[in-house]
């Protein structure tokens, strides 16, 4: 089982308040899990109108498509234009056989 896992942190250039900050997290939100099987939350930053920090996972049984996949994401993020990425990190992890899960 492959999962992977990206972290990335925002900008929000001219947002005024935590509703403008709300409104871009739910476009992203909800585009992302409309166009990829993936599942997103906002993880950090959460009191500050200026800066957003969402997490995206995604699990599967092939590393080159996870990789793939998450590079779609936030390909997809940076075409949306809602906000400046500042950091962008991704991870995938292979958890073995899954023996353990018995």
């Amino acid at each position: 089982m492959i999962i992977g896992c990206c972290s990335i942190k925002f900008y929000l250039h001219g947002n005024r308040s935590l509703k403008g900050k709300r409104q871009v997290v739910r476009s992203i939100k909800d585009r992302l899990k409309n166009n990829f099987n993936v599942s997103v939350a906002e993880v950090g930053d959460q009191d500050n109108w200026q800066s957003l920090h969402i997490g995206i996972s995604a699990v599967g049984s092939d590393r080159p498509y996870m990789d793939g996949l998450l590079t779609k994401v936030v390909d997809a993020i940076d075409r949306m234009n809602l906000a400046e990425i500042t950091d962008c990190k991704t991870e995938t992890m292979n958890l073995g056989s899954g023996n353990y899960l018995k």
